[in-house]
């Protein structure tokens, strides 16, 4: 098994992974499971795609249609008529820009516009998405595992060693990825928190999430607002779930996550300065005790 890449490769950006990255929510839809209308317009859209560069996004996430349990499928021409105008303007904006899509058709339109990422919950399994991104030269995926579908997906969660079969899940649909010869360098992973996986499975994701990293991917975890985290902390209205959203972020960063997806930058990027300074600080393997240490050592 190899490494993770230290670089994402995209459609315009070799996105440098050396650092975890902070890729911001951007709901184009009316019904989305935490802010669902508040940017459903493109005006409002594009306001909060800018709001969320000044914040500190490395990567914006444009989405069209939600995937919150439970949701009806949106039509196509719909989908379409909510993210292409928005991504017209985005791709302007000077930043990797990811469309969370599992329709070929839109993929193909929003990658002929100059979207950089796939970020797929059906991890391309659709009919013609796998083709629709192996023929662009270098547009980057997320595939995600999700146990059946939206609309089912926590009415029958999965069962069993959570781990294992999304290891095993991941390892299928990669393989199939690279038969049309898309390079491993465009390729991250998520495990899909949420869709289709009990609390229980949701933490014990968390809890043993460097197992993840073995599958060789740059992992991408999305807990941000998750229902989970709701069930937990005891906070029932999905907007009011910050603290733990960035608590549990920080934790999946701390176990190895290159990307996480978040609605609140601002915080997640304050957060991420925390953990990078303690990080800088922190004793490399083998390398000599401090004074301070070794002064304790010796008293």
């Amino acid at each position: 098994m190899t490494a993770a890449s230290s670089t994402w490769q995209t459609a315009r950006f070799a996105i440098d992974l050396a650092q975890p990255r902070v890729m911001g929510i951007v709901n184009v839809t009316p019904d989305s499971f935490s802010d669902g209308g508040a940017h459903a317009s493109t005006s409002a859209a594009l306001q909060h795609c800018e709001q969320l560069l000044k914040e500190g996004a490395d990567i914006l996430d444009i989405g069209g249609e939600s995937t919150r349990p439970g949701s009806p499928a949106v039509p196509l021409d719909a989908e379409l008529a909510r993210v292409l105008p928005v991504v017209r303007e985005a791709v302007r904006l000077g930043v990797p820009v990811s469309v969370d899509t599992y329709k070929p058709e839109v993929m193909r339109a929003v990658l002929d516009l100059g979207t950089d990422i796939v970020n797929d919950v059906w991890a391309l399994r659709r009919p013609g998405a796998r083709e629709a991104v192996a023929a662009h030269p270098s547009c980057g995926v997320c595939l995600m595992h999700m146990h059946r579908d939206p609309q089912t997906m926590q009415t029958a969660p999965m069962q069993g060693d959570v781990l294992s079969q999304v290891l095993a899940f991941w390892a299928e649909q990669v393989a199939q990825l690279r038969l049309l010869n898309v390079d491993p360098s465009r390729i991250t992973l998520d495990p899909g928190i949420g869709f289709g996986k009990t609390v229980a499975q949701n933490f014990a994701l968390l809890a043993r999430q460097r197992e993840l990293l073995e599958a060789g991917y740059p992992l991408l975890l999305g807990w941000s607002r998750k229902s989970s985290i709701g069930t937990v902390s005891g906070i029932p209205a999905a907007a009011e779930r910050l603290v733990p959203s960035v608590t549990a972020a920080m934790l999946a960063v701390d176990r190895g996550a290159a990307i996480v997806r978040v609605h609140d930058v601002r915080d997640t990027v304050a957060a991420l300065a925390v953990w990078r300074a303690m990080k800088a600080e922190e004793p490399q393997a083998g390398a000599p005790a401090s004074n301070n240490r070794q002064q304790e050592q010796t008293s």
